[in-house]
């Protein structure tokens, strides 16, 4: 690999940590006026209508024509069930917090591969489970309290969200390497967008915010539906071809590392050490779960 076009992948991992990592902060300052439902609702529909013309453009439409039972299901469990969740969770916790919780889906990617398809995990990955999972529970117990806060929603419930939005993530994923395997990049991301709209039409429909949003409201919310994710899925099928699948999946670890930096800086929220430490914890286990990191002779 030349030595430019292994600074042109850098550069891809560093903008797409960059980009996910705020999508957090955007999640927030839209769901806040919209509702989670339909925050989710509109950043799905938004990435679909600027997906669908580079697939148009790629000539993949006959492609996801064929196989569009299959991508629209994993579009309402890897975007809408989640992207809702998400949504939820940020109005009523931090989105630093929110970021690092998301740091465990590979870590829950490892565990539903070794359920699903049998992937079973040696001693180093299997450590790395106990170790990951260890740090959310350490992670959650700080915020377990089911009393409600000035939100008017008690802070487990945001959490609980979270690990179930992660959990929904690492489903899809084994779903599709189980049922879609050599589907094209763009078609799957094109296709699970269009899923996850049509799976969220009515229930955002339902929860409408009763008043008008505020510009910045909108904003955030376009923001969030063309950058953070239409582009990025752009940027990410690049860098798996730059750099390939098992380097483009440690962006995982720079997510929370730009989240925590936009919300202290943008939004003042607080960091604690007890959130690093539980973070730091997370992260090693996820490493070590997902094949990234090996323990001497394992």
């Amino acid at each position: 690999m030349s030595s430019s076009h292994t600074r042109s992948w850098q550069v891809d991992f560093l903008l797409l940590g960059a980009i996910w990592g705020a999508s957090f902060l955007f999640m927030r300052l839209a769901a806040l006026e919209l509702g989670a439902l339909p925050t989710a609702a509109l950043r799905v529909l938004i990435a679909s209508l600027f997906l669908l013309p580079l697939l148009l453009f790629k000539g993949l439409w006959p492609v996801l024509r064929q196989h569009w039972r299959p991508v629209l299901f994993v579009g309402v469990l890897n975007s809408a069930i989640p992207f809702a969740l998400f949504a939820f969770a940020v109005m009523h916790i931090s989105t630093g917090l929110s970021a690092i919780l998301n740091a465990t889906v590979p870590l829950f990617g490892a565990l539903v591969a070794w359920a699903w398809l049998k992937d079973k995990p040696g001693l180093s990955r299997a450590m790395g489970l106990a170790i990951g999972f260890g740090g959310v529970v350490l992670l959650a117990g700080g915020q377990a309290s089911f009393k409600p806060n000035a939100s008017g929603v008690a802070p487990a419930w945001a959490v609980l969200a979270c690990l179930a939005a992660t959990s929904c993530y690492a489903l899809s994923a084994s779903f599709t390497k189980k049922h879609m395997p050599h589907m094209p990049p763009l078609v799957a991301a094109t296709g699970s967008q269009v899923g996850a709209s049509l799976a969220l039409a009515l229930p955002a429909l339902w929860f409408r915010p009763q008043q008008l949003p505020s510009a910045a409201a909108w904003g955030a919310l376009l923001v969030l539906g063309v950058l953070c994710t239409g582009l990025a899925y752009v940027l990410y099928f690049r860098l798996i071809e730059r750099a390939g699948p098992a380097r483009a999946l440690t962006v995982t670890f720079l997510i929370p590392v730009f989240a925590v930096a936009y919300g202290v800086l943008l939004l003042g929220e607080g960091i604690t050490l007890w959130m690093l430490l539980c973070g730091a914890v997370i992260l090693l286990g996820t490493a070590l779960s997902s094949g990234l990191v090996k323990l001497p002779g394992r």
